[in-house]
């Protein structure tokens, strides 16, 4: 699917059933998305320039991502994508600056794109050139991965309170709950690493960007593309710092769980050493000697209960009177 979109945001659909003879001048973005080879090959003939495929997006080289062939700016960047689901995910994303035009080609939807749609409109001045509309998607590209890590820190503090919750008497964790946490540590493990790996990506293609003549020449776009800049350093020191905590959380869940799993295994050792001795006693009254006084007597197998309870409790309470229950 190919749209364009004019300086304020109204949406042209370009399709290849009717296809234009040349490019409204009013056209400055042209966002390709999952474009199919005849859509690749209408483009190409309008712009003049190549459109990068799926796999040169792929393509992991830094100078294979960046770089200028005759007077278009080639550029990749990697977005994170489905970042609301479990499966969060990164998919490369093509910029290229042709004239006066921005081309977008990508595969997916990041919710960046969505939003900067959304709010073309109300940008001062409008998005006059190719120039502009790519610090200003930069911009809201940094605000959203910004917005990620700000949900992410908010879903793992709900998770530290529920792993490390109060337990009492009246209510205690439910079995398995460590285990099943264990598992959404892992999901924002994977989410935060690909943020930051998308971070990593985005402060490569900025450093780029500010060296591209057109963006020199614009005094507005060189201060907002160094503005961006200095965010997506600090984006990738707070992305460092959760990262950390979740690495924490990881070792504290395993930490409870060991510390859950030793005190059942000191349960079953209390009880088998208090257990001990009544099976001794009923050991000793079980053998079949001809020679027992106790057999005859008519208070022996009350005296051997009796015994094996006396045994039995001894231990118990020396246990707890040395805190081990």
């Amino acid at each position: 699917m190919i749209t364009g979109y004019c300086a304020k945001g109204e949406a042209v659909a370009l399709s290849t059933a009717e296809p234009p003879a040349t490019l409204r001048s009013d056209i400055v973005w042209i966002d390709l998305v999952g474009p199919s080879r005849a859509e690749e090959t209408m483009m190409e003939g309008l712009l003049g320039i190549s459109i990068p495929t799926r796999d040169d997006l792929k393509d992991i080289e830094p100078s294979s991502r960046l770089y200028t062939e005759e007077d278009a700016v080639f550029m990749t960047a990697s977005l994170v994508y489905r970042s609301e689901t479990e499966a969060p995910g990164l998919t490369d994303v093509g910029f290229i600056l042709s004239g006066r035009r921005l081309v977008t080609v990508r595969y997916a939807e990041p919710r960046a794109f969505g939003l900067f749609k959304a709010s073309m409109h109300r940008i001062p001045g409008g998005c006059h050139s190719g120039v502009v509309l790519l610090t200003r998607l930069l911009e809201t590209i940094a605000d959203r991965t910004a917005e990620i890590l700000e949900q992410a820190v908010d879903k793992i503090d709900d998770l530290s309170i529920e792993v490390f919750g109060e337990k009492t008497a009246s209510k205690r964790r439910p079995p398995h709950l460590l285990e099943a946490r264990l598992r959404d540590v892992a999901g924002h493990h994977r989410l935060i690493a690909k943020t930051r790996d998308s971070i990593a990506s985005l402060s490569r293609l900025l450093t780029f960007v500010y060296t591209v003549p057109a963006v020199q020449e614009d005094e507005d776009s060189r201060e907002l593309c160094r503005s961006i800049t200095r965010d997506i350093q600090s984006l990738s020191e707070h992305a460092g710092f959760i990262s950390g905590n979740i690495t924490f959380l990881l070792d504290a869940s395993l930490g409870l769980i060991n510390v859950e799993q030793n005190a059942i295994i000191k349960i079953f050792s209390i009880a088998s050493v208090v257990l001990l001795p009544p099976t001794l006693v009923a050991s000793i009254y079980g053998m079949n000697f001809r020679v027992m006084p106790e057999l005859e007597w008519q208070l022996g197998y009350p005296w051997a209960l009796l015994a094996m309870v006396i045994s039995a409790v001894i231990p118990f309470f020396f246990f707890r009177w040395k805190g081990w229950l």
